[in-house]
């Protein structure tokens, strides 16, 4: 599959009017990025509806669902609905999939108390549902994990094609590689906001940041990685808001996508924070150069 160096992810793909996605991921397809990102959450399309929009208003960008949430559908729908865009749209199409959280799992009536398990499980019922498709998806669709801490990045290695961790600092990405070893696609999320001011930068970064430091297991994953107890308090120290949001001219936002790349990723999937769709291919167009995409790439 054809990802590219450089993708954009964006929550707005999956929950903006229709007509507004498709001008967005038709003006991010003539730029020349090479994947389209989006999340499953509440609120949101669910998944593969929200991927047919983005394969249907475009000819060559690939999409990703990042990620389609396993408790949204039993494995059988998700191997089906995976492998139905891959033979529709041949090496345009990568299938995200993650356990998600504990409190929006608990909101559809699931229990999350063995994550990796059901995951673990989850994928030979993927591999077995599969088995029995008359589909063929030439090339076959590449299935990522969304994989943070080292037990989830091994089963992403051993069971999947690879991992697409979210909410990550370089440090990370180094971290997954030496799990994941050469072969396994590395896709990172990195969000970005182009703006030299420190303040008001980082008080945007802020408030993106909040939601997910909510949530047990990003805050697990940076403790992991050397974060303390003082960097998740008050929004979060300059010191973590520096590393998950890349910020600054164009090119100090490619520094840290250099950065990335540098420590082993294949991909990067680039969000800018604009909350507007128009505000966030206006971020794109300006970082294009910076960061070497160019049309028809």
């Amino acid at each position: 599959m054809g990802i590219g160096r450089i993708g954009v992810w964006h929550p707005l793909f999956g929950r903006a009017p229709a007509p507004a996605v498709r001008r967005a991921a038709v003006e991010i397809e003539a730029l020349g990025y090479g994947t389209l990102w989006f999340g499953e959450a509440p609120g949101t399309r669910e998944a593969f509806s929200a991927a047919g929009i983005l394969l249907a208003a475009t000819e060559r960008i690939s999409v990703a669902t990042g990620i389609a949430n396993i408790w949204a559908r039993d494995a059988t729908a998700m191997a089906a609905g995976g492998k139905s865009y891959g033979e529709a749209y041949p090496g345009r199409f990568a299938l995200g999939i993650g356990v998600s959280h504990a409190p929006l799992v608990s909101r559809r009536g699931h229990d999350y108390t063995r994550p990796l398990a059901a995951m673990r499980a989850y994928l030979d019922a993927m591999d077995a549902a599969a088995a029995d498709l008359m589909l063929v998806d030439n090339p076959p669709m590449p299935r990522l994990l969304a994989a943070l801490r080292p037990r989830m990045l091994e089963l992403a290695r051993d069971k999947a094609d690879g991992a697409h961790p979210y909410f990550v600092p370089p440090e990370h990405t180094a971290h997954a590689r030496e799990i994941l070893g050469p072969a396994p696609i590395l896709a990172p999320e990195q969000a970005v906001v182009l703006e030299r001011d420190p303040a008001t930068a980082r008080e945007i970064a802020r408030a993106h940041m909040d939601p997910y430091l909510k949530l047990p297991n990003y805050v697990n994953n940076l403790l992991h990685l050397g974060y303390e107890d003082h960097d998740f308090t008050g929004g979060g120290s300059d010191r973590l808001v520096d590393a998950i949001v890349a910020w600054g001219d164009a090119e100090a936002v490619a520094r840290r996508i250099g950065a990335h790349l540098d420590a082993g990723a294949d991909h990067v999937a680039v969000q800018p924070l604009p909350t507007d769709l128009r505000g966030a291919v206006d971020q794109l167009t300006e970082l294009a150069p910076a960061l070497g995409v160019r049309p028809g790439e």
